[in-house]
């Protein structure tokens, strides 16, 4: 037992000295460079939509709801997916490369309370941009 967790330490201190040496962020050892781009984008479009500010990260042919700030405050980027057209068939027409779950609960919320549950993006010559938000209803706290 003690040889195991000495190996997962050794792994661990190991991991973190080339991602600080290399300059690599956790995200881009664990997803890779685009799934790290995809992590980034989503904090800065929460960090946007909680503070209530304009973002040029949607698409400019987006029909997405985004809600409001109150609805973005307390929520952070999850894992990022390559977009699985078999899942999300909605947005098949929409044509995204990517989509993310978003982590977390904006304060307040109640049983049947709506919140942003994924976010689907397109790739551009600009780089990524939202096409669209799935909502998620809360089913219960806790």
């Amino acid at each position: 037992m003690v040889t195991h967790l000495r190996r997962a330490s050794c792994g661990l201190v190991a991991l973190a000295l080339s991602v600080g040496l290399t300059g690599c962020s956790l995200d881009s050892v664990i997803w890779g460079t685009d799934g790290a781009r995809v992590i980034q984008t989503t904090e800065e479009l929460i960090d946007a939509m909680a503070g209530g500010n304009p973002t040029d990260l949607v698409c400019a042919d987006s029909e997405a709801e985004l809600g409001g700030p109150s609805d973005w405050l307390g929520l952070s980027a999850g894992e990022p997916e390559h977009f699985f057209a078999d899942y999300w068939e909605e947005q098949v027409p929409l044509d995204p490369q990517w989509n993310i779950n978003l982590e977390g609960l904006p304060e307040g919320l109640a049983p049947g309370s709506a919140l942003p549950g994924d976010v689907f993006y397109r790739e551009t010559d600009e780089g990524l941009c939202v096409i669209d938000v799935a909502w998620a209803t809360l089913v219960a706290e806790g």
